[in-house]
């Protein structure tokens, strides 16, 4: 039987899909009161899709290829989306830059994991830009998608140190294990009701989030 009562979360993604194994982790364990109702991906090789295949989730391909241009790319993948009728959309390493028109269909309910501390390094690199302007801290941000790539208000941010003998790598991985934690904070709080997008601000029982989002190192522990 469909669970009507719990709010439909649709989940976009073109690789590994590590957060889309995060929130199906989080929905099981009932830290997301949500249901994962379908997983699209424009990639037809994803792993991320037999993530959600061994745990009886439907999928989808949307091969980007098959179309000559972006705008009809969006209309046919806003098609495929909307047939679930969803309540949000999960960018988990979506690799497509998304039109206005598709963007437009779901604002509001709409959110990406972006590997840095935005504003900084929105785009692709973000450890090793974040390495080469010597930074000392790195993180990733949860944030509302909007037409504005990677600039969509921030909801919910975490920081890690950045070592000395820190690469890329080892600096990904460390931010990976707060993206796995912070996106999953995120979509609870929607699905609660307790966060919402009105006039391009971010908002928290109606009052606004600060720029960079609510710091996860300050989100008390719930009972």
């Amino acid at each position: 039987m469909q669970k009507t009562h719990q709010p439909r979360i649709v989940v976009l993604l073109s690789g590994k899909g590590s957060n889309l194994q995060s929130m199906i982790d989080a929905v099981q364990m009932r830290v997301v009161d949500g249901e994962i109702v379908a997983v699209i991906s424009n990639n037809p090789d994803a792993p991320g899709l037999k993530k959600a295949e061994k745990a009886g989730i439907p999928t989808h391909v949307v091969n980007h290829r098959e179309f000559p241009d972006r705008e009809s790319f969006d209309a046919s993948l806003a098609e495929v989306v909307e047939q679930y009728q969803p309540n949000l959309v999960l960018l988990c390493g979506f690799m497509r830059i998304l039109t206005p028109e598709f963007v437009a269909k779901f604002e509001g309910r709409m959110m990406n994991i972006h590997p840095s501390l935005l504003p900084k390094y929105p785009g692709l690199h973000t450890h090793q830009r974040a390495l080469d302007a010597g930074d000392t801290v790195a993180g990733a941000t949860v944030h509302f998608v909007t037409s504005e790539l990677d600039g969509g208000p921030a909801i919910i941010h975490a920081e890690v140190p950045v070592m000395e003998d820190d690469t890329a790598e080892t600096l990904a991985e460390r931010v990976f294990e707060q993206e796995h934690l912070i996106y999953p904070m995120a979509v609870r709080w929607y699905c609660q009701g307790r966060i919402g997008l009105s006039n391009g601000r971010a908002f928290m029982f109606g009052r606004p989030l600060p720029p960079r989002g609510h710091p996860f190192s300050t989100v008390p522990r719930e009972r």
